[in-house]
């Protein structure tokens, strides 16, 4: 049966991290009737990897199909973290509207701007929700200004600077169209999308013409295609000419095509030009390929693909503790595992390198292979990974790097030392202005991407907790030379075994440690943070000998200072050049290249003396 296009809605989702979209479309899909009364629906059920819940943040593009009345809105949960920018690029050529949601107390944020000048440039019609207003310091007047000099600054047009506000709270699951008057339920923001955003504009006689936007991955049907079919009926099981990204032509068959219905992917025979769908069948299909008649080939413009901005090396685990923890230790299965994350990543570049347990690895930030590498982790595999390394690139014979946009929120008091500290990274300021939130100040900086890796938990520190900051790609600017990230050197063991409680306290004035009584370690793990420049190698494992005066139990009453704890992305990210991070299923560990101390410091020499 053909779908009525004027009855469908194509609707992107975007905003700031954290601003409530998810949360949002778990409201829709609550009350647009689509689950039973006693159907069991999870918080933020569009969030479906473990990963997604912990953290809070939607890593992948999702895509649902939300009856209201006798309409159809397909609505694309888009990810608000800048390392995942590209899917929100690419998603705004699959709909023909966008919900902007802002939070009521915040505002606008980096992120906002960034995913809000994709949507007007791509002509979307905007819809805007003011989310959070159940907030005691909401402030939905001054945030819709905001959001208006926003539109303003981007250059929207006429017609795109009439949008209309929704006033939301997604805890409470209501909606209003004047914010002095309370919310019921969400009708206000389903009449909203229904009024505004316009049916697609298709045409569904012509000849078949689909475009992937999106990849998704099954261990049955391999790698699946998403995309909006632009003119035509796509059928199962018909044949079809796929257009490469390189313009070659190919005769393929389509073997499972799939529409979204709530948060199923239901399998069905055709589907119609407008409409959102999944197929399955080719294999080597890429983002921005259009599926199209055999007789009529005719491409889409191509989709770009977001280049990878960081680069580090993940390697077969060889540390002294290798194969304990973990089920995946090999390189065939290192290998397997990377290149199989190719087949639904399309922003991940994986390199062969001369060695064959090493391979480099490119990406788009820092939580983007923090990702990639926790998820392996969980998987069971066992690898050794480098520091992060920006992309450098030479543009009219000039060595250029990728410069950040960064814009963090401070207390007044810390200004001074956050801008000395990004200073130190070669950060120039943009601006600096008081946020009109209580004793904040809001820092706009240009810093070079490498001088923001580890910065973050500096950052905190600075700014006692209370700072928040974000950064996205800016643009490619000429190298502002060398930049000093870590200033203190490290402890390092120089024995095996299992660290004590003696040795520990012994070694506390030489720095902070990262371990605690207890911990197997090897020699050449990293097991602190010197006070000074240099490393120093350490015993932790010392015992306390026993004698007739005092009895080896007098170490339970040692008194330690708490180790400090670094999470996978501190660890990625503290490590320098002469370093590895350790990960296995049950620990991260730091630890040198070279693990033996002479070694070490024969490769040091051999080093100064080269340069």
């Amino acid at each position: 049966m053909q779908t009525d296009v004027t009855r469908m809605r194509n609707v992107a989702i975007v905003a700031h991290v954290d601003h409530g979209k998810t949360s949002l479309v778990d409201q829709l899909l609550k009350q647009s009737g689509l689950f039973r009364d006693n159907e069991q629906i999870h918080e933020r059920a569009l969030d479906s990897n473990d990963l997604e819940r912990e953290r809070g943040i939607t890593i992948l593009a999702k895509t649902t199909s939300i009856p209201y009345k006798d309409y159809r809105i397909n609505l694309v949960d888009t990810p608000g973290h800048a390392d995942f920018s590209g899917e929100v690029e690419r998603i705004v050529k699959m709909v023909d509207g966008v919900l902007l949601v802002v939070d009521a107390f915040e505002g606008v944020m980096p992120q906002t701007r960034f995913v809000l000048e994709k949507a007007l440039s791509a002509g979307l019609v905007p819809v805007v929700v003011v989310n959070k207003m159940d907030r005691p310091n909401a402030r939905p007047a001054e945030v819709i200004d905001e959001v208006l000099d926003l539109f303003i600054d981007l250059g929207a047009n006429e017609d795109q600077l009439e949008f209309p506000v929704v006033y939301t709270s997604a805890i409470l699951g209501t909606a209003t169209d004047d914010p002095s008057v309370p919310g019921t339920n969400m009708e206000p923001l389903f009449q909203a999308i229904i009024e505004h955003i316009p049916a697609p504009d298709v045409d569904v006689s012509g000849p078949l013409q689909w475009q992937v936007t999106m990849l998704d991955y099954n261990e049955y049907l391999g790698r699946i295609g998403i995309g909006r079919i632009a003119r035509g009926v796509l059928r199962q099981g018909e044949t079809v000419a796929l257009i490469q990204r390189d313009g070659t032509v190919v005769q393929k068959r389509i073997q499972k095509l799939f529409a979204h219905q709530g948060l199923r992917r239901i399998e069905v025979n055709e589907a119609f030009a407008g409409d959102i769908v999944a197929v399955a069948g080719i294999p080597e299909i890429m983002v921005g390929e259009t599926v199209a008649d055999p007789a009529n080939a005719d491409p889409l413009p191509l989709l770009r693909i977001d280049e990878p901005t960081l680069e580090m090396t993940f390697r077969v685990n060889d540390s002294p503790f290798a194969g304990r923890e973990g089920t995946h230790v090999t390189s065939r299965k290192l290998r397997e595992r990377l290149f199989q994350e190719l087949e639904s990543d399309v922003s991940l570049r994986v390199q062969e390198t001369e060695d064959a347990d090493v391979f480099l690895v490119a990406s788009r930030g820092e939580l983007h292979l923090s990702i990639l590498i926790e998820t392996m982790r969980r998987e069971g595999y066992e690898l050794a990974v480098s520091k992060p390394h920006v992309i450098v690139k030479e543009i009219d014979g000039q060595k250029m790097e990728p410069i950040e946009e960064f814009v963090a929120d401070v207390p007044s008091d810390a200004v001074g030392s956050v801008i000395e500290s990004l200073g130190l990274r070669k950060g120039e300021m943009v601006s600096l202005e008081p946020t009109g939130q209580g004793d904040m100040t809001r820092l706009v900086f240009h810093v070079p991407t490498r001088g923001l890796i580890g910065f973050r938990t500096e950052f905190l520190t600075m700014t006692k907790g209370y700072g928040t900051m974000h950064h996205r790609f800016h643009e490619y600017g000429p190298w502002r030379g060398s930049i000093t990230t870590r200033r203190q050197g490290v402890l390092v063991s120089m024995d095996t075994g299992e660290a004590t409680a003696y040795a520990l306290g012994n070694l506390e004035d030489r720095g902070v440690m990262f371990i605690t009584p207890g911990t197997p370690v090897y020699e050449g793990m990293i097991v602190g943070e010197h006070t000074r420049e240099n490393d120093l190698t350490v015993n932790v494992t010392k015992a306390k000998h026993q004698t007739n005066i005092r009895s080896a139990t007098k170490d339970e009453t040692v008194r330690l200072k708490a180790a400090r704890t670094l999470s996978l992305e501190e660890s990625i990210t503290y490590i320098e050049d002469d370093e590895l991070c350790e990960v296995t299923p049950q620990a991260v560990r730091l630890r040198k290249r070279i693990l033996n101390k002479s070694e070490r410091e024969k490769a040091q020499r051999r080093t100064r003396q080269e340069a």
